[in-house]
């Protein structure tokens, strides 16, 4: 240990170890109620998600795993398992012959459109409906002020 370490406060301990519990108490939550609702994972979810955002249903793998902040091995891995599900395909790339498409099936597209209300209401429940209009647009500019600053500076890890 350094004396150079700028350790955190009792507020900012107490916030921050508060945050990391709320996050893995939400996230705990939600993916046990999409297992159970839906026989989705949330991880399956996240895909569908990304897959629906874009009009064609379809997205070149690395940009997949890098909007999802995935290894190469656990995108291939897991589009793998939801291609023997039925929920996506794989194509590749005629364009340029290396690269390959995630799309979306329409079993996909079917899974995420019964999964996203019941989601949407979990969501709800669990934080919006405690909070103020005030605390959500808080809420918002702290997320957006971190991710902010989360991208502008390059991960060494990703270089």
């Amino acid at each position: 240990m350094t004396s150079d370490t700028r350790w955190l406060d009792a507020a900012q301990q107490h916030a921050w170890r508060a945050y990391l519990r709320m996050q893995g108490e939400l996230n705990a939550r939600l993916a046990r109620d999409m297992q159970s609702s839906s026989e989705l994972s949330m991880a399956d979810f996240a895909v569908l998600v990304q897959l629906t955002d874009v009009p064609d249903g379809r997205v070149r793998v690395l940009e997949l795993a890098r909007n999802l902040h995935w290894e190469k091995s656990r995108i291939s891995h897991h589009i793998g398992r939801m291609e023997k599900r039925g929920l996506v395909r794989r194509e590749n790339c005629r364009s340029d012959g290396r690269g390959a498409f995630v799309v979306l099936t329409d079993a996909g597209r079917a899974a995420i459109e019964a999964a996203a209300p019941r989601h949407v209401e979990q969501v709800r429940a669990l934080m919006f409906d405690h909070l103020s209009e005030e605390e959500v647009a808080v809420l918002a500019r702290i997320s957006e002020r971190v991710i902010g600053k989360l991208t502008a500076v390059p991960d060494p890890e990703c270089s």
